[in-house]
Formats: C-alpha cells, structure tokens, sequence
C-alpha cells in the first residue's frame, strides 16, 4: 500500500465494499456505481475484511480529471448555515480527489481529508500542492474510523463534516451519530450530490447510453448513487432519527459535455477495459451515442444539511 497520505487511521473496511462486485466478462469493465447499488446506500452487513473499491490506479486520474467540482454556491453555503470562518477545521469524509477538500481548504484553517483508497490521496496531495494549499491532513481511512478522528482531533471540534458524492458507500446509520461529538457549537453535516450518473438521466443521449452499457455489462443499471429520491429521503431520516435538524438546499445549472468527457467520465466510474481494447470501446460508444450530437447534461446538486439539535 503507497504512502499517500500524512497519516493513517487504524483503517476498518467493514462497512465500505465494492457496489459492482459483479465480474464482467474477460475484457470488459464494470461499473463501480451501478449493478449492485440497489438504488443506493445500503451495503449488506457483515462486509469485513480489506475491500477492493475499485477506485486505484488509473481510476484515479480519470476521476480528478472527469469528475466536476461544485459550483460556488456550495460552498457559500456551507459557510452560511454552519458559520464556517477562517479559524475553523472541517472534515472531508470520502473525499475522492478533492472536489470538495481544495476549495473548503481556501476558506478555513485545516481540513481532514478521509479518503478509504490509498491513490485518490495520492492525486488529491498533488491537486493540493499544485495549489500551494498547505492546510490539509490527507487521512487513510473510512466512515468507521470517526473515534479514532476525533482522538486525533485532540479535543478540536469541527466546524462541518461534509459527504460529497460518497455516502451510499457508507454505513449511514452507524456514522451520523458518531458525528454529533466531533462537530463544535453551530456546526453540523453536509451531505451532497453532485448530478446524477451519465447513464440514468432523462436525455435521449443518456438512454442510448445506457443502452449500450446494458449490453455490454450484460446487467440492468439501476443504482443512482444516492441521487434518488428515495436515498435521499432515507438518509434525511436517518441524520433526523439520530438528533439533527435537517434542511435542505438545492442548485441546477447545464454543462455541455463532448465525446472525450463522456468517456472520461466512464472511465472515472468503472475498471477500464484494457488500453489494447480502449479505442474499440470509445468507438462503440460514439455509435450509441451518434445521433444525439450534442451532450447537455442538466446538473442537480443537492444538500441535506444537518445540525445537532
């Protein structure tokens, strides 16, 4: 395992595990949020023992380079509702390459990056020293490492804990109350969607899209990532169930993706076919996808946002 982050929580993998476990046939990937979702967020209990997430390797680069930040308003946010100023801490939890961590390190003290795959840490460092941000602890760890956070903390409490894009890989039930102790005075969690998956929107590309995948992973894509509405719902009850005040905010906007983003962002969601076998996939998508030429993608960026009551 590399050296990617500045420390280590003793990790625990028990309640993070690999949604598409499904192996696909020899030279075809798989999606890492999709078959086996189930609609999102609940992974089947007694999952224990180092997991293969999927997200290592190259996985990695495709997701910093593909995966979209958030937009402004976010952030803002955030700052609004749990009072985020300069002195604050803020704890990052799944936090992918960075989309999150970076622009939140430019607002506050310090922020604790909890990342579960070793190479995501790895690229999101050097996302942040490209940026010259110098205020982030890049933590190897997981949502069920949160006791052990909070010793490291040292009796800090922090201003927010955000989830962006990551909480259906988590034992959501479990970790919302272990998150109370860790917040300070005002503070609270932030759990955000950033769009939903490129196969499972409403545009006549999407479906073709989607269409295509089916075929090729020989299984029906149903998993939304915690997007869906339902998902939603239940996480909103459970941060209620375990003493948050719960509300909410929302923000849309279009983004015009070209053929490369739409690979890339596939790419950045499965294992790869091997590289021998790329360009005959990327052209097998463009045919699916040949007679919508242009790609709009209508963002919805959601956030339940929590305060312990």
């Amino acid at each position: 395992m590399s050296e990617a982050s500045s420390g280590h929580l003793p990790v625990s993998w028990g309640t993070l595990y690999d949604w598409a476990a499904k192996r696909c046939p020899p030279g075809q990937g798989r999606l890492l949020c999709g078959p086996l979702n189930r609609g999102g967020g609940e992974p089947p209990a007694g999952q224990a023992g180092a997991m293969d997430l999927g997200f290592g390797g190259e996985v990695a680069d495709f997701y910093h380079q593909y995966r979209r930040g958030y937009p402004p308003a976010v952030f803002d946010t955030l700052a609004g509702v749990f009072g985020l100023t300069s002195d604050d801490i803020v704890i990052d939890l799944g936090c992918g390459t960075g989309q999150l961590t970076l622009p939140l390190a430019a607002r506050v003290r310090a922020v604790a990056a909890v990342e579960p795959e070793p190479d995501m840490l790895a690229r999101a460092r050097r996302a942040a020293a490209a940026q010259s941000l110098t205020n982030v602890a890049w933590l190897l760890g997981t949502d069920t490492d949160m006791p052990a956070l909070a010793a490291l903390l040292g009796g800090q409490l922090a201003g927010a804990v955000t989830i962006g894009q990551a909480l259906h890989w988590m034992g959501y039930r479990e970790l919302f109350p272990a998150l109370a102790p860790l917040l300070r005075a005002g503070g609270g969690v932030a759990v955000i969607t950033n769009g939903t998956p490129l196969w499972l929107q409403d545009s006549a590309w999407s479906q073709a899209l989607r269409g295509f995948l089916e075929q090729w992973l020989d299984t029906t894509l149903t998993g939304a990532c915690g997007t869906d509405e339902a998902s939603q719902q239940r996480y909103r009850d459970t941060m209620t169930a375990a003493g948050f005040e719960v509300t909410d905010a929302s923000f849309e906007y279009t983004d015009e993706l070209d053929l490369d983003h739409l690979i890339g962002g596939l790419y950045s969601a499965m294992r790869p076919p091997p590289p021998d076998q790329r360009g005959a996939f990327a052209e097998q998508v463009r045919r699916a996808v040949a007679p919508h030429e242009r790609f709009t993608e209508p963002v919805l960026v959601m956030m339940l946002l929590g305060r312990p009551r």
